[in-house]
């Protein structure tokens, strides 16, 4: 398919377009760069990936595939000191698990390092360079605020043959770390102060993950990313909100670097921001090294790799993205409409089963002692072919301690002395009485079963009702599990704004609570990474990596309560 068609096909819904849509509609109206889109993904491989690089992903990725182009994975590889080929592979991982692929190979910033040199000395001998060798701390000072014009530097005029030289002895090793810089010549006077004779090299001497030891100077983002993308061939460049300053500045490296009518066009829009979340990589990277999480994976950070061990699925995290779309204004998105596109994926796709997480025994003593049957559930309402399965009943079972209670209100409709309630799948029962130990506390639950209410059997009394249904597991084949319930991991909506605390001091102590006694139905013992459930009555739930046959390991990934869709009704 042409970019005319894709155009026609678009007409119509125009409307619903957002901006950067409509721009590139635009282009392909105007046949710039010859009607070509390809995007890319540029991440800093000096960190997991988190849900705002998710945002950033689904619609570079997307945008690409709306268009019939290409989108590229480029790694902004420039500072030895914080990369690893750890966080490189996971960002591919990330990438992949969310379902997109990028065209050829992945790139790299260091692929391009020697021609972003012989670019910077085509500045130089232009005298748009030079090499300065004041400290960073004198050329903030001397760049001054908006408002004031700023101090130029007392080295700017150097020649040209001097700057050329000292800059081939900067790549050569001679000087040591921060004792010079190659900066941009262009307007120490301009109200945009990125415009005022920009940083473009500086002296690291730090091994790099795949030059190794060849390079002791880096060039700085703001030059090598708009170099890198017309290299590659980029046509629209989409950054963040805080980029659009740097704007000026990447046209400015592009044109003066340049000799075709092919432009990069660099485009902004808001970064995503989520409530109760921390989303900054030197945060996070913080959490991790300070052991107030259990690593970049953990279930309790936003990260790509954590919201996937906890049980989020690619297709949820892809709906929040479309959900909230493509805005030009910074808002801050409830993360609660986040744990709601979760539910209402799992909620169409996770099988239900049943696992009781706080058990007491439940002993049906009318109920032969030997006997055991099995009784077919339904895996999931909302999925008319996902079929039924068979779960084991015996006279001991284990159900949830807080569906017991000796001397309930009027309202209570689970299981109380001398009333009935059903059993999920099963027969209704009539509690009799609690047997307790010597401290007073439960350890049975006695009652007795209707033979005649077994549920599905047709007759009249399997259709009887009572107000209460409970979950439960059979003693005597139920796998013992440990269940991992998360909340959020701050217990403030904004834990990084408050500019007089350190953010470190809303972290939620409650964030994660290890049950090590719970029972699940049998049908779980075969479980694997990954996969999804719903725990009936009590949450959404997947089976964390950590998971073996002989301890199995669940992760609550969201409670049933979607208080954001309440929050809508409102």
């Amino acid at each position: 398919m042409d970019n005319k068609n894709v155009k026609e096909e678009n007409v119509n819904e125009s409307k619903s377009l957002n901006f950067i849509q409509q721009i590139i509609e635009e282009d392909l109206k105007n046949n710039v760069n010859d009607g070509r889109v390809h995007t890319r993904f540029p991440p800093e491989p000096n960190g997991y990936l988190h849900i705002g690089h998710a945002k950033s992903i689904c619609l570079n990725f997307s945008l690409a595939q709306q268009y019939q182009g290409k989108c590229n994975l480029r790694f902004d590889d420039t500072n030895p000191v914080k990369e690893d080929t750890e966080y490189v592979n996971s960002i591919m991982d990330d990438i992949k698990w969310l379902g997109f692929q990028w065209d050829g190979e992945p790139m790299y910033t260091s692929d391009y390092f020697q021609q972003l040199y012989d670019w910077a000395v085509k500045l130089i001998t232009d005298g748009k360079a030079y090499v300065d060798d004041q400290t960073a701390a004198q050329i903030a000072e001397q760049k001054k605020s908006p408002t004031e014009p700023g101090i130029e530097s007392p080295y700017r005029n150097r020649s040209v043959e001097e700057n050329l030289d000292l800059f081939e002895r900067m790549k050569n090793g001679e000087f040591k770390d921060g004792e010079k810089v190659l900066r941009a010549k262009i307007d120490m006077t301009s109200s945009n102060m990125h415009m005022r004779d920009p940083l473009m090299y500086r002296i690291m001497h730090a091994h790099h993950h795949r030059t190794g030891d060849q390079w002791c100077i880096y060039p700085m983002y703001d030059y090598a990313h708009g170099e890198s993308d017309y290299i590659e061939g980029i046509t629209h460049s989409i950054c963040t909100l805080e980029f659009e300053v740097h704007r000026p500045l990447y046209e400015w490296f592009v044109s003066n670097l340049t000799d075709t009518d092919y432009r990069p066009k660099q485009r902004e829009f808001a970064r995503l921001n989520l409530s109760y979340t921390v989303m900054s990589k030197r945060k996070l990277l913080e959490l991790v090294k300070d052991n107030h999480v259990n690593g970049w994976d953990d279930p309790r950070m936003p990260t790509v790799s954590g919201l996937r061990r906890r049980g989020f699925t690619p297709a949820s995290i892809r709906n929040f993205a479309d959900i909230i779309g493509v805005a030009k204004r910074n808002n801050v998105i409830d993360v609660s409409l986040l744990e709601h596109c979760v539910r209402e994926d799992l909620n169409k796709t996770a099988p239900r089963v049943m696992a009781v997480l706080n058990p007491v025994k439940l002993i049906i003593t009318n109920y032969p002692e030997n006997k055991e049957e099995f009784l077919s559930i339904e895996n999931n309402p909302e999925d008319p072919e996902s079929g039924n399965r068979d779960i084991p009943f015996s006279r001991e079972l284990y159900i949830e301690r807080e569906d017991f209670m000796e001397d309930a209100p009027k309202k209570f409709f689970r299981m109380t002395p001398g009333q009935e309630v059903r059993l999920k799948a099963a027969y209704i029962v009539m509690c009799e009485k609690a047997v307790k130990d010597a401290d007073g506390n439960i350890t049975e639950i006695h009652c007795t079963y209707d033979a005649k209410s077994k549920s599905g059997s047709g007759s009249e009394e399997s259709k009887r009702k009572v107000k209460g249904t409970l979950h439960w597991v059979s003693a005597k084949h139920a796998a013992k599990a440990e269940v991992r319930i998360y909340d959020r991991l701050f217990n403030h909506e904004a834990p990084d704004a408050q500019k007089e605390t350190d953010f470190k001091e809303f972290i939620n102590p409650d964030s994660l609570q290890i049950l090590s006694e719970c029972y699940v139905e049998p049908s779980l013992k075969n479980t694997k990474a990954e996969d999804h459930f719903q725990f009936t009555r009590l949450g959404y739930f997947s089976v964390d990596k950590d998971s073996a046959a002989e301890k199995l390991v669940f992760n609550r990934t969201v409670s049933l309560k979607d208080s954001w869709t309440k929050t809508q009704k409102k």
